[in-house]
């Protein structure tokens, strides 16, 4: 509807408490019809923490918390829309949405109507509380798209006292801004696409004006709006999962790796002198336990039968909780892993909670919460281990009843590497600072298949290629998945560091994970090369290099 229509309409004073519940409920819908697409402007071509999904799943939380409300006024409305919205927030889009439905609805918390000006002042409202949630706030985002949205507001409320017209004009002006992104973000010229959560909180307003001017919000047909937002698959399971500490003295870590690692598979062996962790799959675990007991004490010893954990990992899939493992004495420590087989490599490592999620699935703030609650301990370290999860955790350590400390870790080897530079006779402060600069000397590097043609930092990339990733950076594309990686390693000078580690996708099989490996080994001789069935999704491999 154009706002010459709109303005044919009898002008609208105030809405009460049940008509701002089927505001939002329209603008969920309308956020719902057009997921897929805020989705699809994804700078990356590759599948990610897709901002569109991250903010429809908090924009549902929200509805829920209000839908299971007796309350009626706004202000009631409003109070509940928050707390669903934040404890629902996924990923620094929905953490982000989550912040401006908190600051509108602070802003009408004593209201039991909302008028044109109270809607501009929550408009503002939100801006600020959207701005202050970030760190280090960029232009050309949804904090531009937000802020503008909420000026043209106030002088729309200023010239009128028809929420209609003065949403309008809002949502007009959000719609510029949206269009302006590129021009405020390089990155997103290069890639040809405006910004996604500046285009999301543009649909939430539509769906909302859409409601007040009655235009049709037709019911979504069966199916549609529906995403699967699991992904996961993988093979059957391979043996035993055997995990277990050894204490003693004097500990040769080199020499215990190269035993435990001819007698099984995917072997992650890390420690000291005094304390070596111990991960590995093999079809015989009787004859690795006898030799790390040969070695010293062990402690801590979980073998599993990796076909069961296969078929319980299967049933729990839609809904699964965070995996327990042994508490660390004094500190206790929260970690997000996208793949079953990183989550046992975590839990091995003595991770207290282990949250399923990563790429396209963001963890809530309430999943996270709920983890660093199930602490024993009042100190909680946090290693988001994905750069979409870690507004998330911050705003988790806001509302935790613990001391909790967020290693703003990005990737999976980031965090393996923070959880191994952990240790035990240190404080959560010092320990989180020292985890942060072991996290910060490993190089990561993410190969995938890219999801869209784009050319990014200067790569031109045609959908369907594989793509690599170095620390967070679009490097090179090509259809050769191992010529490609390979050619990355060397572009880093792998060959000057000691250790790399592949942890192969869920796509992969142990025997394609095996064989590249074995050409790492070849090509690239004085690295120690270490294979891992990682099992994350959309990522073929992830690789540490350190």
């Amino acid at each position: 509807m154009s706002e010459e229509q709109t303005l044919a309409l009898p002008p609208l004073k105030s809405i009460g408490g049940q008509e701002l519940k089927q505001l939002f409920a329209a603008s969920l819908v309308w956020l719902e019809r057009h997921c897929a697409y805020i989705n699809s402007l994804n700078v990356f071509p590759v599948p990610d923490g897709d901002s569109g999904t991250n903010m429809l799943m908090t924009m549902q939380a929200a509805m829920k918390e209000v839908n299971s409300s007796p309350e009626h006024s706004a202000s009631a409305i409003g109070a509940a829309l928050a707390h669903g919205a934040l404890l629902g927030a996924r990923g620094n889009s929905g953490v982000i949405l989550s912040q401006i439905i908190r600051g509108f609805t602070r802003a009408i918390e004593s209201k039991e109507q909302i008028t044109a000006r109270d809607f501009s002042l929550g408009m503002i409202e939100a801006s600020k509380t959207a701005y202050k949630g970030v760190v280090k706030p960029v232009e050309g985002t949804i904090l531009t798209v937000a802020r503008e949205a909420a000026d043209a507001s106030v002088i729309a409320a200023a010239q009128s006292d028809d929420l209609r017209v003065v949403l309008a004009q809002t949502v007009d002006a959000a719609r510029a801004a949206v269009v302006k992104t590129p021009t405020l973000l390089p990155v997103l010229k290069e890639a040809g696409v405006v910004d996604a959560g500046g285009q999301g909180l543009l649909v939430v307003l539509e769906g909302a004006l859409k409601y007040l001017n009655g235009e049709p919000m037709d019911a979504l047909a069966e199916g549609e709006g529906a995403h699967n937002l699991e992904m996961i698959s993988r093979e059957e399971g391979w043996g035993y999962d055997i995990q277990f500490h050894i204490r003693g003295q004097q500990l040769d870590v080199d020499a215990i790796r190269a035993q435990i690692s001819a007698m099984g598979e995917s072997a992650l062996i890390v420690g000291d002198d005094s304390l070596v962790k111990v991960h590995v799959h093999a079809p015989n675990p009787g004859e690795i336990v006898r030799y790390g007991a040969e070695q010293g004490a062990l402690v801590n010893v979980i073998i599993e039968n990796m076909q069961e954990q296969y078929i319980d990992f299967m049933a729990g899939q839609t809904s699964r909780p965070p995996v327990k493992a042994e508490d660390v004495p004094g500190i206790f420590t929260v970690v997000v892993a996208p793949g079953a087989g990183i989550a046992r490599v975590f839990e091995s490592m003595g991770a207290g909670a282990v949250i399923t999620g990563g790429q396209t699935k963001n963890p809530s703030i309430e999943e996270i919460l709920s983890a660093i609650n199930s602490a024993k301990s009042n100190d909680v370290l946090v290693l988001p281990n994905n750069k979409n999860i870690i507004l998330a955790a911050e705003q988790a350590k806001q509302h935790a009843q613990k001391n909790v400390a967020v290693v703003p870790t990005k990737t999976v080897p980031q965090g393996i590497a923070a959880l191994v530079a952990f240790n035990f006779q240190n404080d959560l402060e010092t320990n989180a600072k020292g985890m942060l600069r072991a996290a910060e000397k490993v190089d990561t590097l993410e190969i995938t298949t890219a999801t869209r043609s784009v050319t990014l930092d200067g790569v031109p990339v045609k959908e369907g290629q594989v793509i690599g990733i170095v620390n967070g950076k679009l490097m090179s594309a090509g259809d050769d998945r191992d010529e490609l990686t390979l050619r990355l390693l060397k572009e880093i000078d792998a060959a000057k560091k000691e250790i790399v580690t592949i942890y192969f996708g869920d796509k992969v099989q142990p025997a394609e994970a095996n064989a590249f490996a074995n050409r790492v080994q070849t090509e690239l001789s004085s690295l120690q090369v270490e294979v891992v069935r990682g099992e994350q999704p959309h990522y073929h491999f992830i690789i540490s290099v350190e």
